[in-house]
């Protein structure tokens, strides 16, 4: 071989061998902090009936996003939308845990997932609960099909030298809420909120079992802060947290009679922080943003050219344009049918109901299932419920349409959707959702077959579903009434 050729492949052989690692060292490591069933009730978001100093000092050390929102408010849609920048409407994988039985769900050409994305890139991916136990992947939840070779493990130790990691923490949050929480909350924290400094939205009763549950809820809050405060202490230990990007949120909010599987702001509102290199400190942004544009940021962030049908934005980019409204939906989650969609502006929100003549709160398993929504339907069947909570949580029908004036009602309570002074407001956000339904080709707008239902349904009443006698005795009543208010066009 000639010199000049000798050269020439040492050279070859060199880019092919160290540029990758070279250039991998240069990237931040991404790691999403991805939180159950929790609104943004930590005190940098305001709430003062607890501290909370790790997720607190995020926000210091990066950007506070106060206006974030979930396209979802419930697990496996928010979160196939999440893991492909694609709102779950787009992609078929907006019922909840559907595509489980025979009859399953594959995403659109040109779809990819996040995690798969980075791994093409040379990243470490993985996912996992923390502290990382077993060999077990963290959840997914996914609505599709998908390839679990994306992820490399469970934690990020696995990568190899110079290998920059994008990791998936996934915490528990709000679902610890339990008859043994108590005691696991005690011994963490060392003491516990107290049920009667406990302020409840207006819409829910003043209830002993209502307050403790929320006490509950505050404490869980602080669990997740102590081990967002842990994630950092290893970060730091390992000599990493100054070259991660982390990135907390959490997947939807709070799960109650108005929040989880709802579109008012209790179930669709989300803590956003971003911190770490490329990431401006002590900013608080307070335009809308939607959960689906961490997935373009993060890849943004790593030099990771995103799929040209994602249709999350990076929030930093240099000529991000903020959006200047947010969309959410909801559709059948378990065996409930259902389909809601929302826009939300910074003043206004707008609510659809594809079922106005079904109450608020359908029957539904697993919502049944909670001591607050048993306690609730109690006390209404006692006649004890008066005001907001009897008029919003259990009138026999909605209205097709809700409008709320946010700066004014931010709690949702009174609907301007039949008030003439309104009524330019209600028109302009109604042609807003069509024009997202149509730009977006919404595939709930066209109901879910027999057969993907019938599919799904096999699943949570099979021995599959890990459900007892009397649950599944539940289920196939509720599935039964699903398909009798079906036959009636109800």
């Amino acid at each position: 071989m000639s010199r000049s050729l000798l050269r020439l492949f040492l050279a070859l052989l060199l880019l092919s061998v160290s540029f990758p690692a070279t250039a991998a060292a240069a990237r931040p490591n991404i790691l999403w902090i991805l939180v159950d069933d929790m609104s943004a009730n930590f005190s940098t978001y305001g709430e003062t009936h607890i501290r909370t100093p790790h997720v607190d000092q995020l926000a210091r050390e990066g950007t506070k996003f106060t206006h974030a929102y979930t396209t979802a408010p419930v697990c496996s849609p928010c979160r196939s939308a999440l893991i492909t920048g694609m709102y779950q409407t787009s992609i078929g994988a907006h019922h909840h845990r559907s595509g489980r039985g025979t009859e399953k769900i594959v995403l659109p050409a040109g779809v990819e997932l996040v995690p798969a994305l980075f791994k093409k890139a040379g990243y470490y991916t993985a996912i996992g609960g923390w502290p990382a136990k077993r060999s077990a992947l963290g959840k997914t939840d996914y609505n599709f099909e998908w390839d679990s070779a994306i992820y490399d493990g469970n934690d990020w130790s696995g990568r190899g030298k110079d290998q920059p990691f994008f990791m998936q923490i996934q915490l528990p949050g709000g679902k610890l809420r339990r008859p043994a929480w108590k005691d696991q909350a005690l011994k963490a924290l060392g003491s516990l909120t107290s049920p009667e400094s406990v302020e409840l939205p207006p819409y829910y009763p003043r209830d002993s079992v209502l307050l403790d549950d929320w006490a509950q809820y505050l404490d869980t809050c602080r669990f997740t802060d102590l081990q967002v405060g842990q994630v950092v202490e290893r970060l730091k230990e390992e000599g990493l947290y100054d070259s991660t990007v982390l990135i907390f949120l959490t997947d939807h909010g709070i799960s109650h009679a108005r929040g989880k599987q709802f579109l008012y702001d209790e179930g669709i509102h989300i803590p956003l922080v971003i911190r770490g290199p490329g990431v401006k400190a002590g900013l608080e942004r307070t335009d809308l943003v939607e959960q689906i544009d961490v997935a373009a940021t993060s890849l943004a962030l790593a030099g990771i050219e995103r799929p040209k049908t994602m249709q999350a934005r990076d929030l930093l980019a240099t000529d991000y344009a903020p959006r200047d409204a947010v969309f959410a939906a909801r559709d059948r989650c378990d065996e409930t049918v259902e389909r809601l969609r929302s826009v939300r502006t910074s003043d206004f929100k707008y609510i659809r109901n594809g079922f106005p003549h079904r109450p608020h709160l359908q029957p539904n398993r697993y919502k049944d299932g909670k001591e607050i929504v048993q306690q609730l339907r109690s006390l209404h069947q006692a006649g004890q419920l008066t005001g907001l909570p009897e008029k919003l949580l259990f009138a026999p029908n909605r209205p097709a349409e809700e409008l709320y004036d946010l700066r004014n009602d931010p709690f949702e309570t009174r609907n301007l959707a039949g008030d003439p002074a309104s009524a330019t407001r209600l028109t302009e956000l109604r042609a807003k959702l069509d024009r997202w339904i149509i730009e977006t080709n919404d595939l709930g707008q066209r109901p879910e077959s027999v057969a993907q239902y019938d599919s799904d349904m096999k699943v949570y009443v099979g021995p599959e579903g890990g459900k007892n006698a009397r649950q599944q005795q539940i289920l196939r009543s509720n599935i039964e009434l699903m398909k009798q208010w079906a036959a009636e066009g109800k």
